[in-house]
């Protein structure tokens, strides 16, 4: 099929293979956002992105299929600050919008939702998460050439800025101000380089740190974003799996700690007061926006989510410690 045919062709010019070489191209599952692929070469094996140009979700969702060159380019940027918690990018193939990457054997590099779904919530690696977040975010923030290598605006709003904020308001009309505000501010908020999607789906447990995947979403932007999406996760999943509620509850303080102990580009109550409210709204918009959380199907689970969001969202709340505090202790008394 063509599709191997634009693999190996980027791997012979590449030069990580030989044009009689035997390659072995193996779908992996999961992917909503492209198709990904194990490739056994002879002597190594390596992993093959490339996007769709519609997204696997119910809902119609088109986006650029050039932002899987938007992945590469971050994960070479986040290389220079953090390494070890990235692929290697091994050949690019633009034409084409695919990449190469080194690839992580599941023994070696379990995902961190499916150790959260098995209740093994580890809070040293959330601070790592926080940590390594911060250090990048820190780091583009005062580099004058990263706004120019990360001007993303489309890409960004095709795949969150609409999804997650424009579609939740038309489920939820009375709460259209603040999410149009919300909007319009991340929209216009320039101050780092914001990986896009720090969910624990994207992340790998390794052993001397997280390792970060999935970024084509990145673009300058408010690095207030990533915080919030990934806590958000960790909220979410004391509904998927409440006997773990503390140990989530823990791993978000733990997580935000990290972070702000990094933070330096901007005053904390500033930063915080942006993913507070941008918390609130992402809790409404995986029950309601164009992309759910796929664990969270009970009906009433839906509504506690949502009369939670939406109380915290009208209340313009301006803390992480608040939502956090208050979640935990709804969830333990339901």
């Amino acid at each position: 099929m063509q599709q191997d045919m634009d693999i190996r062709d980027c791997l012979i010019r590449a030069g990580l293979i030989d044009p009689a070489d035997p390659v072995r191209i193996e779908a992996l599952p999961g992917g909503v956002s492209g198709d990904v692929f194990r490739v056994v070469l002879k002597d190594q094996t390596v992993c093959v992105k490339r996007a769709l140009p519609r997204l696997r979700v119910a809902k119609e969702w088109s986006a650029p299929v050039e932002r899987v060159q938007n992945e590469a380019a971050w994960i070479r940027y986040a290389a220079r600050i953090a390494p070890h918690c990235v692929p290697k990018v091994l050949a690019e193939d633009k034409a084409n919008n695919l990449f190469v990457m080194n690839y992580f054997p599941p023994e070696d590099f379990p995902g961190w939702k499916a150790e959260l779904r098995a209740g093994k919530v580890d809070a040293v690696l959330a601070a790592d998460v926080g940590r390594v977040l911060a250090n990048i975010h820190a780091a583009s923030a005062k580099d004058e050439s990263a706004p120019a290598m990360f001007r993303n605006d489309e890409i960004f709003f095709a795949l969150r800025i609409e999804p997650y904020l424009l579609n939740t308001a038309v489920a939820h009309p009375d709460m259209g101000r603040h999410l149009h505000g919300l909007a319009e501010r991340l929209a216009s908020t320039k101050i780092a380089l914001m990986h896009g999607d720090v969910s624990p789906k994207n992340i790998l447990h390794g052993k001397i740190g997280p390792v970060f995947l999935d970024a084509e979403t990145a673009s300058f932007g408010d690095p207030a974003f990533d915080l919030a999406f990934c806590l958000n996760h960790l909220l979410l999943k004391c509904i998927w799996v409440p006997a773990s509620t503390k140990e989530f509850c823990r791993s978000f303080s733990a997580l935000q700690s990290a972070y702000f102990s990094r933070l330096d580009w901007e005053p904390a109550g500033t930063f915080e007061a942006r993913a507070a409210q941008l918390l609130s709204a992402f809790l409404l918009a995986r029950i309601d926006g164009k992309s759910p959380v796929e664990y969270i199907v009970d009906d009433r689970d839906k509504a506690f989510v949502r009369i939670f969001a939406r109380e915290f969202l009208s209340r313009n709340s301006q803390s992480l410690d608040e939502i956090r505090t208050n979640w935990e202790t709804r969830v333990l008394a339901r």
